[in-house]
């Protein structure tokens, strides 16, 4: 059985299968990709949409249709959220090597009290 995180990213959705879960016309997700806000895998010729596509195409409308926001608006936020994510992950990298650090420290200073 393959793991469900790897599933996340599995293309298996037709353009029109995934027009349908979203409730867009299949040219609105052409457009979407045109403009650079996802890029469906592409399997002889035909496009195909992941779990993780359908959930971005769900923000999308949701920022567009709901919130009022046009294309440019909704790119911008897709843009800092990637940004927000690349800055957590090297938060994150910066907090394991300050861990790290500290633990060389802590084990200098056992040394010198020996």
């Amino acid at each position: 059985m393959q793991p469900v995180f790897d599933l996340w990213d599995e293309p298996i959705y037709a353009i029109s299968i995934a027009a349908e879960m979203v409730a867009l016309h299949p040219q609105t997700l052409r457009r979407y990709e045109e403009l650079g806000l996802l890029a469906p895998a592409r399997k002889a010729g035909r496009r195909l949409y992941s779990p993780h596509d359908i959930d971005l195409l769900r923000s999308v409308s949701r920022l567009s249709q709901e919130l009022g926001l046009n294309m440019a608006g909704v790119e911008v936020i897709f843009r800092l959220n990637t940004r927000i994510q690349e800055l957590q992950t090297e938060v994150d990298r910066l907090y394991a090597i300050r861990a790290a650090l500290e633990a060389q420290v802590a084990a200098l200073e056992e040394r010198l009290r020996r």
